[in-house]
């Protein structure tokens, strides 16, 4: 196919108006940069078209993706570099940038084994943040990600960056919180809860049992709903003048003491 070599091409402008998420949400597609990142995502993602620049590869394994998409019959459209640069969200692109068809699922189709490790997000707010919630989770072997009253759009650039793609590799549900607090409470799963007014350290409780940790927006923390209903509430201890960590930080540690204790 003949290389794209104007950033006014409507294939591109196409594109790029997926960074806003009124697009996403219109057509429902959105954007994947990078190679992990599309690697994590052909199990589980249905491809539109895929742009690539060779002169931005890292190495060759870049053609694997591009014949792997080729063969389920996704478009290819090379790219000259200063095209793929407007294309790309990217400081250091790599050369590969898709859009694909969003996914959402539901409560009614997560399914989950005994002694679940959950982490439920309620309105986080950053894309980031988000991003690095479930890469924790992933790393933690977590049996699924809730996320709750969402005020990020899972499908944000910035969260698939953040989570180096396991935003394919496990399950991301999205459920409002009174769902989720039903879900939960059928199973007997246990919201556990951070908070700098618990009596008990994060370390000094069971977590081997069926657990949701439960974790709320950067600047108020988790809703009155969610604390009420926790019944586990732990603090994480803090030495310093800050009188709590990142949201991201504190569902990690969170997450390594479950698994900790699991061994």
């Amino acid at each position: 196919m003949l290389e794209l070599t104007s950033s006014a091409n409507p294939k591109i402008k196409e594109a790029r108006r997926l960074w806003k998420r009124s697009e996403r949400d219109k057509t429902q597609l959105f954007l994947i940069e990078g190679f992990r990142e599309i690697s994590r995502a052909l199990a589980s993602t249905n491809f539109v078209r895929l742009f690539t620049c060779e002169s931005l590869f890292l190495g060759s394994s870049e053609h694997k993706i591009i014949s792997a998409l080729k063969i389920r019959g996704v478009e290819i459209y090379p790219c000259n570099e200063q095209v793929f640069r407007k294309l790309s969200y990217r400081d250091r692109p790599d050369g590969l940038l898709a859009l694909a068809h969003q996914k959402h699922l539901g409560l009614e189709q997560l399914e989950v084994e005994n002694n679940p490790l959950i982490v439920v997000a309620e309105a986080i707010e950053k894309p980031g943040n988000l991003g690095t919630i479930l890469r924790s989770c992933d790393a933690a072997g977590a049996s699924a990600l809730i996320v709750c009253d969402r005020c990020t759009d899972i499908h944000n650039p910035n969260v698939v960056r953040a989570s180096v793609g396991t935003l394919f590799t496990l399950p991301v549900i999205e459920a409002s919180s009174q769902e989720t607090l039903e879900w939960l409470s059928q199973r007997e799963i246990e919201v556990v809860a951070a908070t700098p007014s618990a009596s008990l350290e994060y370390t000094q409780v069971d977590l081997k049992k069926g657990i949701a940790i439960a974790v709320g927006t950067e600047q108020y923390g988790l809703s009155k709903v969610w604390m009420e209903s926790a019944k586990l509430q732990v603090k994480i201890p803090m030495h310093g003048e800050a009188d709590s960590l990142n949201v991201s930080i504190a569902t990690s540690l969170l997450l390594y003491e479950a698994v900790r204790q699991r061994r």
